[in-house]
């Protein structure tokens, strides 16, 4: 894209391969405001491009949309940092959980018994986890 070139609607969605009212929905939403040119059609640049593909990193990432437009429109850092903080954590939470997860995955695809339940491997993850929730 030349920098003085601009886009349709359809032409950024397909660059994204993303629907056209995704982009409208994020217009309303406030993470997008595009150009309009005089026949009221919207009419994105190389700013756009970046700020979808800025929506999509972040979203990829596990962001919901109000989280997203709150970052990617504040001034306050300390707000921004706020956000991305307790992503981050929630983050750091599910990754402990996946791979506690994989780990009993793992354990099942090492056992070679007929009945899983009988496998001391399989019988140590329900042990671990039996003593986690012991009042």
């Amino acid at each position: 894209m030349k920098s003085s070139a601009t886009m349709s609607i359809g032409e950024l969605a397909g660059h994204f391969g993303l629907a056209t009212h995704v982009l409208r929905h994020w217009e309303t939403m406030g993470l997008l405001s595009p150009a309009r040119a005089a026949a009221g059609h919207r009419r994105y640049g190389r700013s756009d491009l970046y700020r979808v593909a800025s929506i999509l990193l972040a979203k990829e990432a596990g962001l919901a949309l109000t989280d997203i437009r709150d970052i990617l429109t504040t001034a306050d850092v300390e707000k921004r940092r706020r956000i991305q903080r307790r992503h981050r954590d929630e983050l750091v939470r599910r990754i402990v959980e996946m791979r506690a997860a994989l780990s009993f995955i793992e354990g099942g695809l090492d056992c070679d018994y007929e009945d899983i339940t009988e496998c001391p491997n399989y019988q140590s993850l329900v042990a671990d986890r039996m003593s986690m929730h012991v009042p």
